[in-house]
């Protein structure tokens, strides 16, 4: 008999993970904090996050059953390391892939009024193609006025998410491997039909 390649069941907890970060802030921000400082204590998150202990707590346990933070038990101080996690949807022959970066554009929405409302108003499909559109604007290669009218947004909405997109990308491109993955806009439009 032959044996399915790859883990079909790994694959989809993977899919699930990623979904539930995406539409958790708490745990996409506790999620790329961890990242982007690598190992890192409880009372480094409570302190960093300025969350309460016992949050900390229950959050790392939940991300640590998700697959997607390790706890090192070796010493008394656990520490926490989060995997890098990326994965690609294709609907229809449109691609795009979700990293790091985006999910900590979700985890941002509680702190960034802009990016708030922009995934409260129009979904969590604007946040991915308004970073899209932050790539190239990061990069030099298109103005932010030129983004915000292919945003189809109200100006100068579009402009306040870019610059809080800015942020996120500066922060992260450092730390997500996976960030050359993230479709740019200048090279590949995204498909606004549906």
């Amino acid at each position: 008999m032959a044996k399915a390649e790859g883990n079909p069941e790994r694959v989809i907890d993977g899919f699930l993970s990623v979904a539930q970060l995406l539409s958790e802030p708490r745990l996409a921000r506790l999620y790329t904090y961890i990242l982007r400082n690598e190992a890192v204590t409880i009372d480094e998150i409570v302190d960093g996050l300025e969350t309460p202990r016992t949050t900390a707590y229950s959050d790392t346990a939940t991300l640590v059953e998700m697959g997607v933070l390790s706890r090192d038990e070796a010493q008394k101080t656990h520490t926490y390391t989060a995997t890098p996690i990326t994965l690609t949807a294709d609907l229809d022959g449109a691609e795009y892939t979700i990293t790091p970066t985006l999910i900590e554009a979700v985890g941002r929405t509680p702190q960034d009024q802009d990016l708030d409302l922009l995934l409260d108003r129009y979904g969590l499909g604007k946040l991915a193609a308004a970073l899209t559109y932050a790539v190239p604007y990061v990069d030099g290669e298109m103005t932010e006025r030129i983004a915000a009218r292919e945003l189809d947004l109200q100006v100068a909405f579009a402009i306040a998410v870019l610059h809080a997109l800015r942020e996120v990308i500066l922060e992260m491109q450092p730390h997500d491997p996976y960030f050359d993955r993230i479709q740019n806009a200048r090279d590949h439009p995204p498909n606004t039909e549906t």
